[in-house]
């Protein structure tokens, strides 16, 4: 079986589906689906670019007037519903894509197609051209949607809304200005389904990364009313965190007031890439009382210009008693990936304690 997530989109796939719309659609004609599908260009394209491909293909078979084709693309829905497709197959997601794409000037069938692809498939990328073009009348149908009986649809008023939904585009009006949506978090933000309120968790922790003063009093005026609402701030706050911001970080009650490190050290100041870095050291409360502890370090990549740029990762959470001693022992992959470059030369590593960076040690990454 390919482990490729573009191959989702199989000759076996595209039987099934064809299949499905000779059905649905009158005079669909299968073989001519199937040869438009498989052209020459296929077999290069990427994941979204299948999706966008079986989007147009299907175009070509469906009524001209998008209204008929809505209605025929949601008897689709049920008919695949009806023979057990289960919800989410990501095969799917070219059915929104239609709404998105032949839909943008038809609002109210676009809307309402929304509603019913929404539980089979998610509608989050799709609707956001709308909320583009129509961002007053999606807002106020998203905060409708905030007490849809269905948690895909209360999910979509968060997740669709999101200024940065990552393979969506950006919603740079709600970038600037995050205000308008907080109607949707104050809604969801103690929903029953955890996916849902995930979903706002993530919204504002995208709000976070350009207008960090609105999550923090977002955080403050919520925080200690609900374990289910704790857990979400404080997922939304994990970039704030991760940089250490003081009001954050106070609030959650951390802080590096009589903490002692010792014992900071690596075991090769020089290793080969592939291979892994390990550090350790011990840390001390020095106070009377149990303190939070959130521990974290810093490793400074070396860039292709000689700069060294510092990325976080979390060690852990935990209370540390009055005068205990705490040791860490820790190992960094330098194995090759994808998503960063590796390059040799002098590196760093630092380590973090409830937001303050203590000491940092250098070492060599060699070829």
């Amino acid at each position: 079986m390919s482990a490729l997530f573009k191959d989702l989109y199989s000759k076996k796939f595209y039987d099934f589906f064809a299949q499905a719309c000779n059905e649905i659609i009158s005079d669909f004609d299968t073989q001519k689906f199937i040869t438009l599908i498989f052209c020459e260009q296929f077999d290069g394209y990427e994941f979204k670019q299948r999706v966008s491909h079986t989007t147009t293909v299907l175009h070509q078979f469906m009524p001209e007037q998008f209204e008929q084709a809505a209605k025929l693309i949601l008897t689709l829905v049920k008919h695949f519903e009806d023979l057990g497709v289960k919800a989410d197959s990501l095969e799917y997601l070219f059915l929104p894509e239609y709404i998105e794409r032949y839909g943008i000037n038809e609002y109210g069938s676009a809307v309402s197609a929304f509603e019913v692809i929404t539980p089979f498939i998610t509608c989050e990328f799709a609707v956001r051209p709308f909320i583009v073009k129509y961002e007053q009348q999606m807002l106020e149908q998203m905060i409708l949607w905030t007490t849809h009986k269905n948690n895909r649809m209360r999910r979509l008023a968060s997740e669709g809304s999101r200024p940065r939904l990552p393979w969506g585009i950006a919603l740079i009006s709600l970038k600037k200005e995050p205000a308008p949506l907080l109607p949707i978090f104050d809604q969801l933000k103690e929903d029953e389904c955890e996916l849902v309120r995930r979903s706002v968790a993530n919204s504002i922790n995208d709000i976070a990364k350009d207008n960090p003063d609105f999550v923090i009093h977002f955080a403050r005026k919520h925080y200690g009313k609900s374990k289910n609402t704790d857990r979400l701030i404080k997922h939304a706050c994990r970039t704030l965190l991760k940089k250490g911001n003081p009001d954050v970080l106070e609030l959650f009650g951390f802080n590096s007031r009589d903490i002692n490190i010792s014992e900071f050290c690596l075991k090769q100041p020089i290793i080969e890439i592939g291979s892994e870095l390990e550090f350790s050291f011990s840390i001390q409360n020095r106070s009377s009382l149990s303190k939070k502890l959130r521990l974290e370090y810093g490793i400074y990549y070396q860039k292709n210009n000689g700069n060294l740029s510092r990325k976080v990762f979390k060690i852990s959470e935990r209370n540390i008693r009055a005068d205990e001693i705490y040791s860490v022992t820790r190992k960094q992959s330098f194995k090759v990936v994808t998503t960063r470059k590796l390059y040799s030369g002098a590196h760093q590593v630092s380590l973090i304690v409830n937001g303050s960076e203590f000491e940092i040690l250098d070492f060599e990454l060699i070829e």
